[in-house]
């Protein structure tokens, strides 16, 4: 059993409360990509970072962001790992995560609580009560954040980054981004 330190703990809640630069309403813990901070040595640490996906623009500015968090802190020596395995997984985004993409007008991804490879499948463009995903599955809907409707359209597989959808609502009319599930 590892035993996590105080101090660990405390530079830990420190480097998640540090927003992700492409979604700077979420923390890094709200997005859950902060794996682990452990001390290497009295004023050292080593943080592991789960990136959204491999090759993620977005970890380099993470890293640097977690790095002049923790040195302002007192640690001299701070290593950012990127660590791949296990993979980040939209299940990993907090409730308050999930609340606080909502309340920002983002639709949060689905729940899906899946292990091992994640299926890729191309779904209708449109969702709501009662639809089918092409293996005859019900398809959870996707919810607008503005109206909450579940009558909403796909407009666009990426939009302002490769996380999200741009959907458009059907009965307000609003376009809005929707974190995909990953």
């Amino acid at each position: 059993m590892v035993t996590v330190t105080a101090l660990e703990t405390e530079l830990l809640e420190l480097a998640g409360s540090v927003p992700d630069p492409e979604l700077p309403v979420l923390t890094l813990h709200e997005l859950g990509v902060l794996r682990a901070v452990h001390l290497t040595g009295a004023d050292s640490v080593e943080v592991d970072l789960t990136p959204t996906y491999t090759g993620c623009p977005a970890v380099e500015t993470m890293s640097a962001d977690i790095e002049r968090v923790l040195r302002a802190h007192g640690m001299h020596e701070v290593t950012v790992r990127t660590v791949l395995a296990p993979a980040w997984s939209t299940d990993d985004i907090t409730p308050e995560g999930r609340r606080k993409l909502q309340q920002s007008g983002i639709a949060p991804p689905r729940a899906q609580h899946l292990t091992g490879p994640v299926p890729l499948a191309l779904g209708p463009t449109r969702t709501g009560q009662g639809l089918e995903t092409a293996t005859g599955t019900a398809q959870e809907a996707i919810h607008c954040p503005h109206c909450d409707s579940a009558d909403t359209e796909l407009l666009s597989r990426f939009s302002s980054t490769a996380c999200k959808a741009l959907r458009r609502c059907l009965s307000c009319r609003e376009p809005f981004d929707h974190f995909k599930e990953l």
